[in-house]
């Protein structure tokens, strides 16, 4: 039936008409499963992974051209170790996690404890935009939780005051049944009147992941963040969990090695296996890259063999 058809994640952007006010609301949970899958995450790492996703899904879709790119990363001392994602300007993204076995002990609620998985560390935040420029910002974790990490990021390094709501149910099989996120950022000279409104709508939202799992729409959502405010929902997006690896990507950064490495990686493998091929793995969707010597007919990062590769 067309009203069980499966749904793809998606985001919706609006803003206030009277300018004040923009909002992001997303639906991830097919990227959060998608990274599940990939990297077979325990759900504590689940959530914690899919969090990151969902946050930098959807600043990624605030970004302005189709070259531009927004890579965020969580290095914290909890066990879950370091936490990376990348997104492109629509919102597409792709994830890791060091360590996706981290599943600390539940908090005294029952709710997954993302905090102590992560631990203290820093957020760190690069926007690539145009031709190779680079803006980077960082800030110190507030909790590890990732939501409220984005609102201190969003405060202290680019002085946008923000909102930033995540969640990421786990089901009893481990799946993920429902994540999403709200991001609210005022806009310059906000009408204080409508800050106030905003402000008096957020208990209401609770947990976005529980408002998804109830079945409302992004649309709903977003009324319920901007109940009493004239807005206007001016796109929808669908998004998903894209990797961009290649092999000739991944032969690239072989080479970019050197011969003297590359001839140790060699010997080494061929010690262990007693077959002379290296292999290379994407950390992003752990597909998989044989390589023999061959492949590197010159030992150097100046071969010019490939031409035909590096176009990809």
């Amino acid at each position: 039936m067309e009203n069980e058809k499966k749904i793809g994640s998606r985001l919706l952007r609006g803003m206030t008409r009277d300018g004040s006010a923009r909002i992001v609301v997303a639906d991830s949970r097919e990227i959060v499963e998608a990274a599940h899958r990939v990297h077979k995450t325990v759900p504590t790492a689940t959530a914690a992974l899919g969090r990151l996703l969902t946050a930098t899904s959807m600043i990624g879709s605030l970004l302005g051209e189709k070259t531009d790119t927004l890579t965020v990363t969580v290095a914290g001392d909890g066990p879950a170790g370091r936490l990376l994602a990348v997104s492109d300007y629509v919102g597409c993204v792709r994830g890791y996690i060091e360590n996706p076995a981290a599943d600390p002990p539940r908090k005294a609620n029952g709710k997954l404890d993302v905090g102590a998985a992560v631990g203290r560390g820093s957020l760190a935040v690069i926007r690539e935009i145009g031709e190779g420029e680079r803006h980077t910002g960082t800030v110190e974790l507030v909790s590890g939780e990732i939501a409220e990490d984005f609102t201190r990021y969003f405060a202290e390094s680019e002085q946008i005051p923000s909102v930033c709501s995540l969640g990421v149910l786990v089901a009893p099989d481990g799946s993920c049944r429902a994540a999403g996120g709200i991001l609210i950022q005022l806009l310059p000279f906000p009408d204080p009147e409508t800050v106030d409104k905003i402000e008096a709508n957020l208990p209401g939202i609770g947990s976005v992941s529980s408002l998804l799992d109830q079945g409302k729409t992004l649309e709903e959502i977003a009324g319920i963040a901007f109940d009493g405010i004239e807005f206007d929902p001016f796109d929808t997006i669908d998004v998903d969990y894209v990797c961009t690896c290649s092999r000739a990507r991944m032969k690239r950064g072989i080479r970019s090695l050197g011969a003297k490495e590359i001839k140790k990686l060699f010997d080494e493998e061929e010690k262990e296996s007693g077959i002379r091929e290296i292999t290379a793995e994407c950390r992003f969707c752990d597909k998989k890259y044989r390589f023999t010597e061959r492949d590197f007919p010159k030992w150097n990062e100046n071969d010019e063999t490939d031409k035909g590769e590096k176009k990809q």
